[in-house]
């Protein structure tokens, strides 16, 4: 990955990462088969994701754990595969090993009060990772503003569709707080325009497979519809390929979310209208700085927000998105380092 030029700054408000990647210390196996170092000083992370269902968290990793090393840190990952039970016992789990500080990407925001208490009452600080964790006081909430990324989809089929028309929402799930912030942004920035959303759906556990039974659903009903906001880049993929069926590809607007590489070959492809892009490798080394200096007692600088999580304000790290269309796709994706020429237009022979 090549470092990030002066077009990232526009990613960011004020949180800017100071480290790269690197190599590490020597690794070893823990009884889970997640990774440790075997530095006895270290300070010692626990990371704990919902999945590696979605690609953007496998990206998400590989940019925390190295430099969470470069900064004298090990982190112990743990993985939950969905299940919310599972995430719970293994944030148990990191309480009883003595982990200096919690990073968490949560299965369900409204599930995992208790365990965070556990945590406080263990005296370990935790850190709500890209989901806030609801009604569980956590230390920091570090993400990008999500309500930004539903006003960028709004703004870019208002745009794409001059004429209004109907449109779809296919969504991730409810559990997942940043979908409701989505949401609410998304709606506010349709009014005044000419555009209905007569559809909306949910993909539970965001299993984007789902998104082709609901748009089939929606078509039988909707057959005129002129756009399709999709949750994120994953759920556009089958949305995608049900519109390609239906051989209305390119006819239909579709918007996501991640800068998956597989959204931005579709973008210039003619498929898909935009991504609301978030530099995932940003906002993991943010987090694996803040973790660090955490875990050692130092003052979090470049914290810019704060969010209610239901019961009170939490420290935010709010970073920012960017539409990415085909107009601007070499100059934020390409030449950000992002994903390489060759494989955005793989598909699309350049003159």
């Amino acid at each position: 990955m090549k470092k990030c030029s002066g077009i990232l700054a526009v990613l960011i408000v004020i949180c800017v990462l100071f480290c790269g990647c690197g190599g590490g210390q020597e690794e070893t196996e823990n009884k889970s088969g997640s990774t440790e170092s075997e530095n006895a000083d270290a300070v010692k992370i626990g990371l704990s994701f919902d999945s590696f269902v979605i690609e953007r968290w496998l990206r998400d990793r590989d940019a925390f754990v190295p430099t969470a090393r470069e900064l004298g840190a090990e982190v112990n990952v743990q993985n939950a595969n969905g299940s919310v039970k599972e995430q719970i016992s293994q944030i148990e789990y990191l309480i009883e090993k003595d982990v200096d500080v919690l990073v968490v990407v949560a299965v369900d925001c409204n599930a995992l009060t208790e365990v965070v208490a556990k945590a406080h009452k263990a005296g370990i600080p935790v850190i709500s990772y890209d989901r806030l964790i609801r009604d569980a006081g956590t230390d920091l909430y570090v993400s990008f503003d999500n309500r930004a990324v539903g006003s960028l989809m709004a703004e870019n089929l208002k745009a794409a569709i001059p004429s209004g028309g109907e449109i779809f929402m296919i969504q991730g799930p409810e559990e997942d707080n940043n979908v409701r912030l989505v949401r609410e942004g998304f709606e506010e920035g349709l009014k005044g325009g000419n555009l209905e959303a007569v559809y909306k759906a949910n993909c539970e556990g965001w299993l984007a497979e789902q998104a082709a039974e609901y748009l089939d659903e929606a078509l039988e009903e909707y057959p005129d519809v002129k756009g399709i906001m999709c949750g994120n880049d994953d759920i556009a993929s089958q949305v995608v390929r049900v519109l390609s069926e239906n051989r209305m590809a390119g006819k239909v607007q579709v918007v996501g979310q991640d800068g998956d590489l597989a959204a931005c070959q579709r973008i210039v492809e003619g498929t898909q209208t935009m991504t609301a892009f978030k530099s995932v490798e940003i906002l993991a080394k943010a987090a694996a700085e803040y973790a660090v200096k955490m875990a050692k007692g130092e003052e979090l600088d470049r914290v810019n927000s704060s969010i209610s999580d239901g019961s009170k304000e939490i420290p935010f790290c709010m970073l920012q998105p960017i539409a990415v269309t085909k107009k601007n796709m070499d100059e934020i994706i390409i030449e950000g380092g992002f994903h390489s020429e060759e494989d955005v237009y793989l598909n699309v022979p350049r003159n």
